[in-house]
């Protein structure tokens, strides 16, 4: 058989794997045999989904790897705000977990938003000193405590880079961490952000995760960096300078989240809410320890 054929073929045997969707108790048969009431009244309806995904308007496909599960949009959001306790946000295109844990065990959740703020410019993508651009963000974030203490947040400082910022070029995806302390708590918390540069704006991928899960969101950052991709149209390379808008920012500005208000600190937030449900919800908390043992606070 001709190679180039024979190549062919198995390319649109990947290209064309069903999206598939399990329920709560075929996702997970032995924790469902156990799980009380009000856990099904949280998380038993969800459709856990793997396979290729489709997020927006045709916006941009998350091919779901094998390890993995995806919530769409309207499950995501019932998890973030229903589940974990958050205020509504910027609208969410769905969330990635590792397959072996529901929302309520999971270590870290991926929130996938998207963010029409132009075409990012990566021209100067290697001349950022990412050193000096972390000592202005710290600035930055120790001024805008006053109004976070106003507001009923507490005081944050940036302690450093969890992970430096790196730039692929080839599959125009910027991702770094950050290491952020909140006033009163005892542990930091990691603000893992990717984005995917597209034709009209970036797909704003953030780990919801405490910093002790910084070497688990390591291991899984390759595969989700290969499982968004912007639809045909969409793409970077689709950009027209005729008819399309250019961003404000380059690659220095999104890191920096001089226009990321409404998802930079929206995801440290998210974090820090997802603790303080744990207490909001104190009785079931210990249903959670009685079922899946006790774990570190």
């Amino acid at each position: 058989m001709n190679i180039r054929f024979l190549a062919a073929i198995l390319a649109t045997c990947i290209v064309t794997t069903p999206a598939q969707a399990a329920s709560f108790d075929e996702q997970f048969p032995e924790f469902a045999r156990s799980a009380p009431q009000e856990i099904r009244d949280l998380i038993g309806g969800l459709d856990y989904k793997t396979g290729p995904q489709t997020v927006g308007d045709n916006l941009a496909t998350i091919n779901v790897k094998d390890g993995y599960y995806f919530l769409d949009a309207k499950d995501a959001a019932h998890v973030l705000t229903t589940v974990w306790g958050n205020p509504k946000g910027p609208q969410t295109l769905g969330m990635i977990f590792p397959d072996e844990k529901n929302p309520l065990q999971s270590d870290w959740g991926l929130e996938i938003t998207y963010d029409d703020i132009g075409y990012v410019s990566d021209e100067d993508a290697a001349e950022y000193d990412y050193s000096e651009l972390l000592t202005q963000m710290q600035a930055d974030i120790r001024a805008g405590n006053p109004w976070r203490l106003e507001n009923g947040y507490p005081a944050m400082s940036l302690v450093g880079w969890a992970a430096d910022p790196k730039y692929d070029v080839e599959g125009r995806k910027l991702y770094w961490a950050q290491e952020l302390n909140f006033e009163g708590s005892q542990r930091n918390t990691l603000n893992y952000n990717v984005r995917v540069l597209g034709r009209r704006g970036v797909l704003v991928m953030n780990f919801i995760a405490s910093i002790d899960q910084l070497p688990v969101v390591n291991d899984a950052l390759s595969d989700v960096l290969s499982m968004a991709e912007f639809t045909e149209g969409n793409r970077y390379a689709d950009f027209d300078p005729s008819i399309d808008t250019v961003a404000a920012v380059g690659i220095g500005g999104l890191i920096a989240g001089k226009v990321l208000a409404k998802t930079g600190f929206l995801a440290a937030g998210l974090i820090l809410l997802k603790k303080f449900w744990f207490i909001a919800l104190l009785p079931l908390l210990v249903l959670k320890n009685r079922i899946f043992g006790r774990r570190d606070s």
